[in-house]
């Protein structure tokens, strides 16, 4: 069969009822689709399988991390004209079923099935989070999520992050500075909206590899106390306390936030952990929050957020995100997180969008991973790379295309007396 990516074509339009923007290149060599567009690249008939048996984001993402799926051509470009197939077509099982009423659908999926060859469904990549039945988001399963994600090395963290080994939007002056001038800002910045003061106590909740401990140590005096769940994050966090020499001011716990227990503290920062914590358990977070700080004393909640649904009880969790890269992981809306941060207690005193700021992070933790790409596979696993290749670049376009944000929100547990202990114009941060 010499014309196999013409036939696809012609069956994969037909199901969808809208024509590829890119290129097919099938196994067969044949290629058929745009003249000059980006090629996705179908290595073999199993990819086919596996999006016959996972239709959608999720099969497709199993094809691109076993390898059967490629592309030919820049990856933003590509995933930008795939967005309106993909993430903004809201497939689901009903949608599909709907789908399925059409005679001339189900004629293309037979086709397919054809196509597809001898149809045993392949396993998923090794890569692919084991679900475990229970309840999300108990301290058993928020261990084994975390380790999922972040115990895949610190030598592959290195290449993608970079030095500053900070896991979380930086904050540009300009798109043309460095990632670790970015990553310092964005530290700083944390260190001013708390107004942190020598010998305060910092409480850093999901420290990662110990970068606000240090800065906030080094750089203000205070005493940090940094919790993580990842035993690989916290034995490099305590080597960079120890190199700086701070083994007297800072601490790394490997430690559920919900059993700390020595407050109260006068500050504390919690940047890109909250995306963890799950709908059901964010007022509980929040709590936890309040009752650890001292009266007056300040929280810094840096969190990805979602575009609200017209339907809330409709949201799901997106597949490729929740198999391959943050398992039980949530996104909310900002009022909601401003809403729950309320109802806990705390005073919300400022709101400031970072939404650019991470699509230009983004873009530079997939310059580092595709620098370095040889390296990177062999420390995890050509799967695994792959994951952070497409996650992180669809991220970025998700973040420019204004499909998701983040932002940094400043509250206080603001005392009895009503004093908040602000400045009237805060957003001087003390600069």
């Amino acid at each position: 069969m010499a014309d196999a990516a013409l036939r696809l074509k012609s069956l994969v339009e037909q199901i969808l009822g809208a024509p590829l923007p890119v290129r097919l290149r099938a196994w067969d060599g044949s290629e058929a689709g745009p003249p000059g567009a980006p090629a996705l690249v179908v290595r073999n008939r199993r990819a086919l399988r596996r999006l016959l048996w996972k239709p959608g984001e999720l099969g497709l993402a199993r094809a691109w991390v076993a390898g059967d799926l490629g592309i030919d051509g820049d990856l933003y470009t590509t995933l930008d004209l795939m967005a309106g197939l993909i993430w903004e077509r809201g497939e689901d099982a009903r949608t599909l079923t709907q789908a399925l009423r059409d005679p001339d659908v189900r004629a293309a999926v037979r086709g397919l099935v054809k196509l597809a060859g001898p149809f045993p469904p392949p396993a998923p990549p090794r890569e692919e989070v084991r679900r475990v039945r229970g309840h999300l988001h108990t301290r058993r399963t928020d261990k084994r999520a975390i380790s999922h994600h972040y115990d895949v090395g610190n030598d592959f963290y290195e290449i993608v992050l970079g030095p500053s080994m900070v896991y979380s939007c930086a904050y540009w002056e300009s798109p043309d500075g460095t990632l670790e001038d970015a990553q310092r800002d964005k530290l700083e910045l944390v260190c001013r909206k708390l107004d942190l003061k020598p010998g305060q106590r910092l409480l850093d909740v999901g420290c990662g590899w110990g970068s606000m401990a240090v800065h906030a140590a080094r750089e203000h005096g205070v005493s940090v106390v940094g919790v993580t769940l990842s035993q690989e994050q916290a034995a490099y966090a305590r080597k960079r306390v120890a190199d700086e020499g701070l083994t007297d001011r800072v601490e790394i716990r490997v430690q559920d936030y919900r059993d700390v227990a020595d407050g109260p503290y006068d500050a504390i920062s919690s940047i890109g952990m909250a995306e963890h914590v799950g709908a059901e358990r964010y007022l509980e977070y929040a709590r936890v929050l309040h009752a650890l700080l001292k009266p007056g004393g300040r929280l810094l909640n840096h969190q990805i957020a979602r575009r609200p649904e017209q339907d809330e009880s409709a949201y799901s969790v997106d597949a490729f995100i929740d198999a391959y890269v943050f398992p039980d992981g949530e996104l909310a809306p900002i009022g909601t997180t401003v809403t729950q941060l309320e109802r806990a207690g705390f005073e919300v005193r400022d709101v400031e969008a970072l939404r650019e700021h991470y699509g230009l992070t983004l873009r530079r933790w997939v310059a580092n991973l595709e620098a370095e790409w040889v390296r990177a596979q062999a420390l995890t696993s050509p799967g695994r790379a792959r994951v952070w290749r497409l996650y992180m670049a669809a991220s970025a376009l998700a973040f420019e295309r204004n499909r998701i944000g983040v932002n940094q929100v400043l509250a206080v547990r603001t005392p009895d007396s009503g004093g908040s202990g602000m400045p009237l114009r805060a957003r001087t941060w003390g600069a």
